[in-house]
């Protein structure tokens, strides 16, 4: 099976550098020319993160197909930095703390990345299952978001979290036999 995850395309928020994870943006009218000009193939299943900027970009590089909508595969809860960059928290001290801890304590009035991760992979894991078992899919795609991609790359290929970063619009293609794993950036 080859798996498609996929970043939804730019937001305003995106374009600041700010966490944007349950704010529920439109991708920018930049956004939206840049997804216009990315070509992926068919796929048999299309699942997206219901948040809009997810559903608008599956809309856009998959315009013919059901979108089955997933809520475990939203991005993670930033509480109190929700909607923030770095600029506007570089006075805030559970921010400095939080950065201090390389990102591992929990999101002020928000969620932890463990919770996050864990939320993110089960979610993942139920699409591949319900795609190989019920509906023999050969091909799917995924919509989501930056930390959600990571969380799954990191979780079936291990490394840095971090290192799986990437830009809007592009991703990974996973390729699932009984025996390997494979993957590359799109």
């Amino acid at each position: 099976m080859k798996i498609y995850m996929i970043r939804h395309g730019e937001t305003y928020g995106n374009s600041l550098k700010r966490y944007v994870g349950k704010t529920d943006e439109n991708i920018s009218e930049k956004g939206e020319e840049e997804l216009k000009k990315l070509k992926y193939k068919s796929v048999d299943i299309l699942y997206s993160s219901p948040m809009k900027r997810c559903v608008e970009t599956a809309k856009i590089l998959f315009p013919n197909i059901e979108i089955i909508t997933i809520e475990k595969i939203e991005e993670c809860n930033f509480g109190e930095f929700e909607n923030k960059n770095y600029k506007e928290l570089s006075l805030n001290l559970k921010y400095q703390n939080w950065i201090d801890s390389g990102g591992t304590l929990p999101f002020p009035g928000g969620e932890s990345v463990e919770n996050f991760k864990k939320r993110s992979i089960e979610g993942v894991v139920a699409i591949i299952e319900n795609s190989k078992d019920e509906n023999n899919a050969k091909t799917i795609a995924i919509v989501s978001h930056n930390g959600t991609i990571m969380a799954i790359m990191q979780n079936f290929f291990g490394g840095d979290y971090y290192k799986y970063s990437v830009k809007n619009g592009k991703g990974y293609m996973i390729e699932i036999n009984e025996e390997v794993k494979t993957w590359k950036k799109l």
